[in-house]
């Protein structure tokens, strides 16, 4: 069961990601990441981790992962010593990197950059997701400054 959720997530997640790099960025595609792929990929996280958490679920433990917990490395690691804690985390990871990507390309696109600027800081993002935004938010510093300082001219008059 956890390996089918953790591909169908995978796929999910791709093909959110496909769509946000190559497709025409009209108001539908932004609509399908954000609902289709991050609101989903959001939606099956809170239902695993419930269900879970219920003991609806069994999250197939390793014989020697003791208490989970977040305090510490031993508590977290623990949490991650079963299949459904892999792909719940996993699914935590994909829903964010992607929820950020959205913002990313949507961010960039307010601000002219074009799309091949975009793409493999996207790219970035799929692969290291924190790393992907460090990396935009470098790249988009000067004209967020510029665009800041205009609307503050525009307000002034």
């Amino acid at each position: 069961m956890w390996d089918g959720l953790f591909g169908a997530a995978n796929l999910l997640a791709l093909i959110g990601w496909l769509v946000l790099i190559l497709a025409p960025r009209w108001p539908i595609t932004a609509t399908l990441v954000m609902y289709g792929g991050a609101g989903l990929l959001c939606a099956a996280y809170a239902v695993l981790i419930s269900s879970v958490i219920g003991g609806l679920l069994d999250p197939v433990r390793l014989p020697d992962a003791g208490s989970g917990g977040f305090m510490s490395i031993p508590e977290v690691r623990n949490l991650f010593m079963s299949d459904g804690g892999v792909t719940i985390g996993w699914i935590h990871y994909l829903a964010f990197d992607l929820f950020v990507g959205l913002w990313i390309a949507k961010d960039a696109d307010a601000k002219g950059f074009s799309r091949i600027v975009q793409a493999p800081i996207l790219l970035l993002t799929f692969v290291a997701g924190p790393f992907g935004l460090f990396v935009w938010l470098l790249v988009r510093e000067k004209r967020a400054r510029h665009a800041d300082g205009a609307m503050r001219s525009q307000l002034r008059r």
